[in-house]
């Protein structure tokens, strides 16, 4: 059955204007940033915590080069090349630029990234965090190598269609210390709701892949990837057995009390981030996510 030319007319009409308001559908304007000397030992400690070493880097290849696929039910999503190659990498980016990059998932190009880059959990990043990594990232030897596209399919494809999904889902985490409690628990919260970004795995999300905020830490069963993950709430370690000894020896090392080890997205995090950090951090992540202190 062939469509009226008037009601044809009508759909190309009401396309073209859905496609214009998801183009203007805006995006967070940029912050102020001071641009401060950047440490690039501390840079690349905070790149370890942040799992940028880990998601960036595919098994093999040279850091920071490219990651492998993070898959979702939404496709294929690959961290890009950030080493300071200026064909293929950041190696034109400014500082502005990738900070804004980082602490809000805007592109140079002012793109909007997939959420799969967890840039809500980096807007806690300060200043100097991201001055420290910028000297880390710009310490790194460029390389040469083309990022890997998603494979992603429609209408997800349609990167501007973040936008609109933004305006309902986004939540970046904000930092505001608990004068009520001690130093190692404050720093820990920095660290497991900021750049450890631990409720990325560890909170279910909606059908359209948003972080459901009042059910934080209590766990996926429908990870993106097909996996699961535990509730990693104080209640729900504390039932477990779980002690703060036995949770740094598990960050450290990615063995279980029990003998077993992590395995997955979590075999990850530990061979790529937490075991590099230090024994004081640990504790700090330990003592927040139990609730001690």
């Amino acid at each position: 059955m062939k469509l009226l030319p008037g009601l044809s007319l009508a759909l190309v009409l009401a396309a073209a204007l859905a496609v214009l308001t998801i183009k203007l559908w805006p995006l967070p304007p940029p912050t102020s940033v001071v641009q401060l000397t950047g440490d690039p030992k501390r840079g690349a400690y905070l790149a370890r915590l942040s799992g940028c070493v880990a998601c960036h880097t595919a098994g093999g290849e040279e850091p920071l080069s490219g990651g492998a696929a993070l898959n979702s039910k939404f496709g294929a999503f690959f961290a890009p090349n950030i080493t300071p190659d200026t064909v293929y990498g950041i190696g034109g980016w400014s500082f502005e630029q990738f900070v804004r990059a980082v602490r809000q998932g805007v592109s140079p190009e002012g793109a909007p990234y997939y959420p799969a880059f967890p840039y809500e959990f980096y807007a806690s990043l300060t200043d100097q965090d991201m001055a420290d990594i910028w000297a880390a990232v710009q310490a790194v030897p460029p390389v040469a190598q083309p990022s890997t596209p998603h494979q992603v399919g429609f209408p997800f494809n349609v990167r501007d269609g973040i936008r609109v999904w933004r305006s309902f889902f986004e939540q970046p985490q904000t930092y505001v210390e608990d004068s009520s409690r001690s130093i190692s628990w404050n720093r820990g919260r920095y660290m497991v709701q900021g750049p450890a970004h631990c409720a990325a795995c560890h909170t279910p999300r909606n059908i359209a892949g948003g972080l459901i905020s009042d059910r934080e830490l209590t766990g996926d069963p429908a990870m993106q990837d097909g996996g699961r993950s535990p509730a990693i709430t104080w209640r729900a370690l504390t039932v477990r057995g779980w002690t703060k000894d036995a949770l740094v020896a598990a960050l450290r090392t990615g063995v279980l009390p029990d003998g077993d080890a992590f395995g997955g997205s979590m075999a990850e995090v530990v061979h790529g981030g937490t075991k590099y950090l230090l024994d004081q951090h640990l504790e700090d992540m330990a003592t927040y996510l139990l609730n001690l202190e």
